[in-house]
């Protein structure tokens, strides 16, 4: 049995890195849902039924824990899918999970801030779910959560203009736009997972303001070598043979030339199609 991570982009790849860089022992396999990205401005319903149509793919080939490695699918679809769809496959006798990367972000971060005053940089249907101010709220009340809306980072990165002088121009936007609602900020979370393509260049654009900037990767390996230890049920039986394969819905040459610019290496990817 293999562990999946799901992303309907690019941007997992982050995660999917930091994992086996952690757990480099387990099997994986990672499904891009490209071919109907990006899920950002998409409803809820559109969204849920996107997630669990690649959920279920990667159960039917053989994967016992599924990381979302999407906030926007973890803002909008797992809590859904943890409490209407896995209790019934559980009934059968599966031993099944889907876990987000909302909840261990703001687990850690919510430990870091000294002011109190946290940013949360996302896409659009991540920031008008709530997720994260409803999550730092859960680990502690007291906090200030001041979101902001990039809708422009992923199409930048995924063109392959995040290194670009031009780039410079949008981060530079959102950010300051954030600052000027609260200038208390001192830690900032990049609630995309394609964002870490843009840290030098948003490190740069908070240089001086003594802000800790956040990427979710480590955060999400850490999280999720905690759960297998925790949950023998689960970690007894996923293999061990240090594989991994790639799935997207678009064409294969396309995944494999973007996913370069995520990976600096070259795949192997096949195309299928979701119901």
């Amino acid at each position: 049995m293999r562990i999946g991570v799901f992303d309907s982009g690019y941007g997992g790849l982050t995660v999917l890195e930091k994992i086996r860089l952690r757990l480099p022992e387990y099997d994986y396999i990672y499904l891009g849902d490209n071919a109907r990205a990006p899920y950002g401005t998409r409803s809820y319903e559109l969204i849920y039924n996107y997630t669990w149509q690649a959920v279920r793919y990667l159960f039917q080939q053989g994967c016992a824990l599924v990381i979302l490695a999407c906030n926007t699918a973890s803002a909008k679809a797992l809590r859904t899918i943890q409490q209407q769809d896995l209790p019934s496959l559980r009934e059968e006798g599966q031993i099944i999970n889907v876990l987000g990367v909302i909840r261990p972000t703001a687990e850690v971060v919510s430990k870091m801030t000294t002011t109190g005053h946290i940013g949360v940089l996302g896409t659009p249907g991540t920031v008008q779910s709530e997720s994260y101010p409803i999550e730092f709220q859960h680990q502690n009340p007291s906090l200030v959560v001041t979101q902001q809306a990039c809708p422009l980072w992923v199409p930048l990165i995924e063109a392959g203009e995040h290194q670009s002088a031009g780039a410079d121009y949008f981060v530079h936007q959102y950010i300051d736009q954030l600052l000027e609602r609260d200038d208390k900020i001192d830690t900032l979370v990049l609630g995309c997972t394609h964002y870490p393509l843009l840290l030098p260049k948003i490190r740069e654009a908070v240089k001086g303001r003594n802000i800790r900037v956040v990427a979710q990767g480590d955060i999400v390996a850490a999280s999720l070598d905690d759960y297998l230890h925790r949950h023998g049920e689960i970690n007894g039986i996923l293999t061990r043979g240090g594989t991994c394969r790639f799935f997207t819905t678009e064409s294969a040459a396309r995944f494999r030339e973007s996913a370069n610019i995520f990976l600096r290496r070259t795949i192997s990817v096949q195309h299928i199609d979701l119901p």
